[in-house]
Parts: C-alpha cells; structure tokens; sequence
C-alpha cells in the first residue's frame, strides 16, 4: 500500500502555498532549511529578494535583524522569523545610544553600519552595507570626510585595508562564532592542506592576519582569498584547487559543497556554528507558516529614517558618493533551494 503522508518538505512547501509565502534563507541555516527554501543567500541578497518581492508574506529564515531589515523594505508585508529569539551578538555589540553618542564625538562623518545591526542603529546610519559591498560604499564616500564604521572590528579593519583610509574609525564590535576562528588555527590548517585553497570571510578573527600572513609567506598567497559569503560562492562554481579551507559559520558549507561537489571543503574551525542561525528548526519553520508566527514589527518612525540607508546598501550608494551599480532585483522565484 503507498503510503499519501506528506513529507516536512511537501508539507513545508504545501504551506508556503497557502500562505502565499516566500521562504528567504541565509547560507547559515540548516541544511534542510536552506534546500527547502525559495532563496539562499547572504544578507545583502536576502535585503534586495525581500525588497522585490511580490509574495503577500516574507519568511525570514535567519536571525532577527535579517527579518526586521525585510520589513524596513517591505512594510505592507507580513514579515515573520521562525524564532524571535534568534538574535546576533554582532548586532547587540552596539546600541542607538552608543552610536548617537560616538556620532556626537565625530561631527559631520558619515555613518557607515553593517547591515548586522537593530533596526535603531540603522536609523542612525547614512548608509548601510554587507560584507559584499563595505569596501566599494567606504571608497565612494569624500575622501576628506570622517567614516565611522560599525559594528564589526574585523570587517572594518578589513575594509580600512582595502580603501587605505586613515579617517576610517571602527567600532570595536564582534560575532562571537567568526570572533573564534584564530590566526593560529588557520595558518595550522593550511600548514596541513599545502594543496588546498584558503576562503576567509572578513568577519573572522584571522582575515586581516591572514592577509598579513599571505604577504609574509606564513600563509600561500596565491591560495588566500578574504571573500563574503556571496563571493565564496562564486568562487567555488570556478575553483580548480581540490580541497578548500573555509573560515566562516559552517552552515556555508552546504551551499559550497552543492556547488561544486568535487572539491573537499572543510571548515578551519568546524565548532564555528551559531546557535542563533540554528534555531530555524524544521519544527519552528513548519509551526511558523502553519500558524503565522513570530510576526516582526518596526516602529514606523524608526524604519522610515533606517530605510534611507539601507535601500543605499541596497543600490551601493554612498552619501555624498556616487552609485556602485547594482539596482535591486526582481523576484525570479525559480523554486526551493535556489541560491540568491
């Protein structure tokens, strides 16, 4: 006799259906998660996917920021996250208080914010951006003008790198999970996979070292690569190393191994997992399209102003710069696991 119970997946997507729903994930979720879902991608994908899309209902399967930065797009949508309770220590490493205070020390310099912050933070931002765009949106910004760049330590030091600004002041900000991935682990690792390929994304405690080390020679040069999570990706469809050592969330991993099965990729640090990217169960997504739960609020006021900046991430335009390119997206809705 066969058997007519729907699988989670079936009913995963028979629900979506229903609720006229679009199911956006990040490259840190859950590999069922991420294969189940409309979209894949990483933050700023995600951002330009819910600002085009026409589905009645936004399920954000990530962390709260993510879900909250959905809805500053997209207000006359119905925006829900899984599991409120899935927050980000790099977000909560600063306040719109700090900020306002921070900005009150350095008059007149534009505010440049990951887009891993609160909705409030953004508010106070001139613009926003991801790991995919920060150098570009820094660069296009005045020359003489102040930048004040939060809330990542890792990524701004990164960034100050790559554009050579000396009026660029980071926040001393970190995620925890890239926080933990050392300078040490990684030339470790690399010293025992000579042949393999390095992809550090620049949230990670050893990528600026890394590029230090790849100068020195303690690190392969050729094979090092700071990438984000996006750019890891469309590395890995063109890599020809066979093995590849990823400093990042281990989550990337499945979207990595999907493109490009024939390369070996291991993570530099494999305890690096998020516990807020794994709250996304398939329970809590399954419980929040059958029951409409959690719904994200943001008060009206504070994502008018935090609009402004991130639809400027969203064109890569900076204040008082010029565009980068890269108008936001239509919604191809090409069907579940696809990658943004």
């Amino acid at each position: 006799m066969v058997s007519t119970e729907l699988s989670w997946a079936e009913r995963i997507r028979r629900l979506a259906a229903q609720r006229g729903a679009v199911i956006l994930a990040h490259n840190y979720q859950r590999p069922e998660i991420q294969d189940v879902a409309d979209h894949v991608g990483d933050s700023l994908a995600l951002a330009r996917l819910a600002a085009a899309s026409t589905a009645r209902v936004i399920v954000l399967a990530g962390v709260y920021f993510m879900a909250e930065t959905a809805k500053i797009l997209s207000p006359e949508r119905t925006v829900l996250i899984p599991d409120a309770a899935a927050g980000c220590s790099l977000a909560d490493s600063i306040t719109a208080e700090q900020l306002r205070e921070w900005k009150s020390e350095h008059p007149g310099a534009a505010v440049v914010a990951y887009v891993n912050t609160s909705a409030e933070v953004k508010a106070e931002a001139d613009v926003c951006c991801t790991s995919a765009n920060a150098a570009e949106i820094v660069a296009a910004i005045p020359a003489e003008r102040d930048v004040l760049f939060l809330p990542d330590q890792f990524l701004g030091a990164h960034v100050r790198r790559v554009t050579g600004r000396a009026n660029l002041h980071v926040w001393l900000g970190e995620c925890h999970v890239h926080a933990g991935i050392s300078p040490q682990e990684l030339r470790r690792k690399a010293a025992a996979n000579p042949d393999a390929e390095l992809f550090v994304h620049p949230e990670c405690g050893c990528g600026t070292s890394a590029l230090w080390q790849s100068g020195t020679g303690d690190l392969p040069a050729e094979r090092t690569r700071v990438l984000s999570t996006g750019g890891m990706l469309q590395a890995a469809r063109s890599t020809r190393a066979t093995a590849v050592l990823v400093a990042t969330e281990t989550g990337m991993l499945h979207q990595l191994r999907k493109a490009n099965p024939a390369v070996r990729w291991e993570p530099v640090n494999p305890d690096a997992v998020c516990r807020y990217m794994k709250m996304t169960t398939p329970q809590a997504l399954e419980r929040c399209l059958r029951d409409g739960v959690t719904e994200v609020h943001v008060d009206p006021g504070v994502a008018e102003r935090a609009r402004r900046a991130v639809e400027a991430m969203i064109a890569d335009v900076s204040p008082g710069g010029a565009s980068q390119g890269g108008a936001a997206v239509t919604d191809p809705n090409p069907g579940p696991g696809s990658v943004a």
